[in-house]
């Protein structure tokens, strides 16, 4: 073939062989995102047997199971002596995540009148699914566990369409109704008992590069209500508590508390 009129095979060729030479420069862990995927489903079956089918005299080997996948998981993202410290800070936490999430599964079913179990709650409800699986990647984040705890997120807003950023905290009692579309980013501050609506928003004013070590997100204080496709916005914006946000109202200041907000206020 001429000079004019290279030859598409040696082109492609040329390409492979870049491809090659970045393939052994990626330094993740081959399957991470499979072994987290993994490691959040494994846990949840721990914790319930709505997500598991093993009989209960097998928890103390699936909990022995458990750790042997999270330090395996843990040795691939970290250096040294790293895995094993933060394998067992993790598997303490896990006492505190489960009441928490019974906590959780009883206030989604309180507040629905649809819902008739807690059982009902944690099997088929996406907003449980969503803050269980919160509840398991939070603790890594704290713990300064790199990608694991986004891996863990990314899998409940795949499976639920519902955006939890790992870094947001959120206190008791959390309630999600039907929950599509919303969207908590990293530095929010969530209280107790507060229950949000599908299609809401609690975000940054700016996503500048230069801000992420900053609070970009608001504070909802506790036993607010944030109805249908809200959005409130800002680092420095705080939602008194007792507050009710009503269907698409747009805030980007904070308010007292027991204020109730409305697009006519």
């Amino acid at each position: 073939m001429s000079a004019a009129h290279p030859d598409p095979d040696d082109a492609l060729a040329g390409w492979l062989d870049g491809l090659t030479a970045e393939r052994y420069r990626h330094r993740l862990p081959p399957g991470i995102r499979d072994q987290a995927e993994h490691l959040a489903d494994r846990t949840l079956g721990l914790l319930f047997p709505a997500f598991d089918t093993a009989p209960a005299d097998r928890l103390t080997e699936q909990l022995d199971e458990l750790r042997a996948l999270l330090c395996a998981v843990l040795r691939a993202l970290l250096p040294n002596n790293e895995p094993t410290e933060r394998c067992a800070a993790y598997l303490s936490q896990l006492p505190a995540i489960h009441r928490a999430l019974q906590l959780d599964a009883r206030a989604i079913h309180d507040g629905d009148p649809a819902a008739e179990s807690t059982d009902e709650v944690i099997l088929a409800y996406p907003g449980f699914l969503a803050i269980a699986l919160h509840r398991l990647a939070h603790p890594f984040y704290t713990l300064n566990v790199p990608l694991l705890p986004r891996l863990i997120g990314e899998l409940a807003h795949r499976r639920t369409g519902i955006d939890i950023h790992p870094g947001a905290t959120i206190g008791p009692s959390f309630s999600i109704d039907h929950g599509t579309g919303i969207v908590i980013g990293e530095t929010t501050v969530i209280g107790a008992r507060v229950r949000l609506f599908q299609g809401v928003t609690l975000g940054a004013l700016c996503v500048a590069k230069g801000l992420a070590r900053t609070k970009r997100h608001p504070t909802v204080e506790d036993d607010v209500v944030i109805y249908a496709n809200a959005t409130i916005l800002g680092g420095e914006t705080v939602v008194g508590r007792g507050s009710v946000f009503g269907g698409n109202v747009w805030l980007t200041r904070s308010v007292e508390p027991e204020t109730v907000v409305t697009r006519t206020s």
